[in-house]
């Protein structure tokens, strides 16, 4: 059976249906890599994956990214849950890095290999909030007027999960853990071309943070600008979970974000990553940068 593919009301976005993403031929793939190339972002209803079929799905797309340091699996658990059925506390670090979800980014840019795509799956959600939202970073370039793109063009700016998370007041010791500046923080172009269309689009978010020949009151103003701008309708899809439901996204062009719920209530969701390319996804990091001078490829832009 064809998939059923069926446009969002938004600049990005399908929903695809009469699809097994656990028992794929290869026409049906092939279909769905053209969707996510054509979409940037594929929710799937009711698919059910085990860690096994979403690791499957997933690794269509290329290598993975390990997301916890001290252990090799593919899939991992996104939750406000502890082992004993529990929930993490406001204190708590697990809890502060959920919290920090809910701002608008796009996975890993604050690594020196980008991610390239996200599998995100639900299981448990809460009986009201916790949906995702994904913003169309493409048609927000598209609709900059010449003039700013013109601003931004040639401009690049740091990313950083150490300095997002301290915006909302969760401080972490600089190479504790995955992503808090174990190896400096990557200098990426605020415009990207994507590797396979071709689109420009822009590439900012939360850990963005510093954007070099500009002094930081005037780089933090132009981030929000360029966010608050870019993240409103018709480039934005919000998705209200259900059990079972699995969604793809293009990293290299969308932004996503969580959105707040009765942290009380159980959320559980399953995550993938998919490392991106090196020609495109890798960027120079500040401490890089400092020994060697090296400045943004082309390939990068």
């Amino acid at each position: 059976m064809e998939p059923t593919i069926t446009a969002i009301d938004a600049t990005l976005g399908a929903t695809i249906t009469d699809v097994d993403l656990a028992d794929l031929d290869e026409a049906t793939w092939n279909r769905v890599e053209e969707a996510f190339h054509e979409y940037a972002l594929l929710v799937f209803p009711g698919q059910d994956l085990t860690d096994d079929a979403q690791v499957g799905f997933a690794g269509r797309f290329g290598d993975f990214e390990l997301l916890r340091p001290d252990s090799d699996a593919k899939a991992v658990s996104i939750s406000n849950q502890k082992p004993d059925g529990s929930v993490f506390k406001p204190e708590e670090h697990r809890y502060q890095t959920l919290r920090g979800n809910e701002g608008w980014h796009t996975d890993s840019s604050y690594m020196p290999l980008a991610a390239k795509a996200s599998v995100l799956s639900a299981q448990v959600v809460p009986p009201a909030g916790g949906e995702t939202e994904w913003a169309d970073m493409r048609a927000a370039y598209d609709a900059l007027d010449k003039d700013r793109k013109g601003r931004i063009d040639d401009l690049s700016a740091y990313h950083s999960l150490y300095q997002s998370q301290a915006k909302i007041g969760h401080i972490v010791e600089t190479g504790a853990g995955y992503g808090y500046h174990t190896k400096g923080a990557p200098l990426r172009p605020l415009v990207k071309t994507h590797p396979v269309t071709g689109r420009k689009s822009l590439f900012i978010g939360r850990h963005a943070y510093r954007i070099p020949g500009l002094d930081d009151a005037e780089a933090q103003e132009l981030s929000g600008d360029l966010l608050a701008f870019a993240c409103q309708p018709p480039r934005t899809y919000a998705h209200d979970w259900r059990p079972g439901d699995a969604i793809l996204w293009d990293n290299r062009c969308v932004l996503h974000r969580a959105r707040p719920y009765d942290y009380r209530q159980a959320r559980i969701m399953r995550h993938t990553r998919i490392a991106g390319d090196p020609a495109s996804e890798l960027a120079t990091t500040g401490r890089d940068e400092r020994a060697s001078g090296f400045a943004p490829s082309a390939s990068n832009r």
